[in-house]
């Protein structure tokens, strides 16, 4: 029959062309130029170099623990001593939306026996937001979240019940173990598809009919349950740190679903989002195409979690904001083919979910080659760095988030991958990463966000502006002085930093500090404080001192009593 046929976007060669296409904009790029990359890059390097390089233990404290946020980490043990580690890092990233164009589109023929055609609108998602700001562990253990959950749905389909009990319990340990969030969203998606399993299995339609079938799926969701012993003994530890906060924030929950494409052209970006979301109204709205109970359920469950999410999690900002290209994209392969629907339309929405494909990848991958390049000239200043250097470094940020982020926030952190180097924008929360900052010498100026500048105070924000951050910093604690890309500042502020390199090509600039020079002195309101934190730090050190006062005073009075009673 020429139903049975297999249409073009429903071929295994088709399939294979996708997920290999999802590489191209990460092939060119040395650095894969995402926001937070570069950091982890940072700690990758202490990870494997600790112990040959002695300095690196007199600034970080770098301790194995069995954590939910291992997945790159690990994977970079076995790859960095065979390809180096920035390849090995590349080679990481590239698998991610590979991992996720291949879930996405195995997920759609396990729950519809074939692709549809509308599929292909999800995956450019596969370079979403969360993607883009470098939560790599994060998106990784997304990735392989999918293709655990297709090869759930296909063992449930071959009747391989008990298979799957024995195969998914270390396969549930071991996605907690790359991120945590990976492990509860295939929670959630196997959840949902099993309720619906089960609710279809009974034969009557009776009272208790949706409660026992909810019973039965999460008996049979049991499998993945494990993790959450690994997730008590985790944040049971002692030096555990990260608060879990922010809930119900509506104005960014929109904003995220709004963004979830979001990487340089806000016009591309948000037309792209429009077009995703009037293929989503096409099927609520067309009588030849709907949804699937069960990926639609998926979806409602993933949206019920995205709503009750807060911002912070653990100590991890933008928890909500990464779940939302996932649910969208999760929304998109619920869409299906009505009964008599023809070929002809199923081949235009293809073509169109084609092109959409096609045209948001060339964008990804002009966007990554532009970054490259902002990438290569920063990084001209390394081969100035010495070995070894204590490095602090300022990188120029604006107040009023930008559509296009810089992707140069954490670019300091390959003066330690590849110069060993000091750098200040190394996170620093125990429990969270496995590495600390231990440099006591830098004060506050030790880890992240001291290296982010701005050129005013920014409104609930801890960046310093450039002039305060050039004034005050400790210039004994280092060697070095990096500024990429700051805002204007004042000359005055830069005295006693000798000029060694400068960028042809923007105002960075590398400094050496003269240690012998006379650093300059500056009040709290030429260094850009706003007044009003000034009278607050003010009143603050006025109810220290009276606090000290009051305690000298009641020690005063409590020896006076001891010699009136030794009398």
């Amino acid at each position: 029959m020429q139903d049975d046929r297999l249409h073009w976007w429903q071929t295994r060669w088709f399939v294979i062309a996708a997920v290999l296409a999802a590489a191209i904009p990460l092939l060119w790029p040395d650095i894969p130029p995402i926001v937070d990359l570069p950091g982890h890059m940072g700690r990758y390097r202490v990870q494997l170099d600790r112990g040959a390089h002695p300095w690196l233990a007199d600034w970080y404290s770098f301790k194995w623990a069995l954590i939910g946020n291992l997945g790159v980490d690990l994977l970079i043990e076995p790859l960095a001593p065979l390809v180096g580690l920035e390849t090995a890092v590349k080679l990481i990233v590239i698998a991610i939306p590979v991992l996720t164009v291949a879930g996405l589109l195995w997920i759609a023929r396990e729950v519809h026996g074939r692709i549809p055609a509308t599929a292909l609108f999800a995956l450019p998602l596969a370079y979403g937001y969360p993607v883009q700001f470098g939560f790599v562990n994060f998106a990784l253990s997304m990735g392989l979240a999918l293709c655990l959950f297709a090869l759930w749905l296909r063992m449930a389909r071959l009747g391989r019940i008990w298979l799957r009990v024995a195969v998914f319990v270390p396969l549930s340990c071991l996605l907690w173990v790359v991120h945590t969030f990976g492990w509860g969203v295939l929670g959630v998606l196997a959840f949902s598809s099993e309720l619906i399993r089960q609710h279809d299995r009974r034969k009557d339609a009776g009272s208790g009919h949706w409660f026992e079938s909810l019973i039965r799926a999460g008996l049979g969701c049991a499998p993945l349950a494990l993790p959450m012993l690994l997730m008590i003994a985790w944040r049971s530890g002692a030096d555990v740190t990260g608060q879990t906060a922010d809930f119900f924030y509506w104005r960014t929950k929109i904003a995220w679903i709004v963004m979830a494409l979001r990487d340089r052209w806000l016009w591309f970006d948000i037309g792209s989002m429009a077009v995703i979301y009037l293929v989503l109204f096409k099927a609520l709205r067309d009588p030849r195409i709907g949804y699937s109970r069960h990926l639609g359920l998926s979806a409602l469950f993933m949206l019920a979690v995205y709503i009750v999410l807060p911002r912070i999690v653990f100590g991890s900002a933008y928890a909500d904001m990464r779940m939302a290209p996932y649910m969208i994209a999760v929304a998109v392969i619920a869409i299906r083919p009505k009964p008599g629907t023809t070929f002809r339309h199923a081949a235009v929405l293809a073509a169109l979910g084609l092109a959409f494909f096609v045209v948001r990848l060339a964008g990804t991958t002009i966007s990554y080659l532009e970054f490259d390049r902002d990438y290569d000239e920063e990084l001209a200043a390394l081969p100035h760095v010495p070995v070894g250097a204590r490095l602090i470094s300022f990188v120029g940020h604006n107040c009023h988030n930008a559509w296009r982020m810089s992707r140069l926030e954490h670019l300091p952190a390959i003066a330690l991958v590849r110069r060993l180097a000091y750098t200040d924008d190394q996170w620093s929360m125990a429990g969270a990463q496995l590495l600390t900052s231990r440099y006591t010498a830098a004060g506050p100026y030790a880890h992240d966000p001291t290296q982010i500048v701005t050129s005013v105070k920014c409104p609930a924000e801890w960046w310093r502006p450039a002039n305060y951050a050039l004034a005050r910093f400790p210039r004994e604690a280092f060697d070095y002085v990096w500024l990429i890309r700051p805002p204007v500042y004042n000359p005055r502020f830069t005295v006693g930093l000798v000029p060694i390199w400068r960028s042809p090509t923007s105002n960075s600039v590398l400094f050496r500090i003269d240690h012998d020079a006379v650093v300059p002195e500056a009040s709290d309101e030429e260094l850009g404080v706003p007044r009003w934190l000034i009278e607050r730090i003010k009143r603050r050190r006025e109810r220290l001192e009276a606090l000290r006062e009051r305690r000298e005073r009641e020690e005063e009075r409590l020896e006076r009593l001891r010699v009136e009673q030794a009398r």
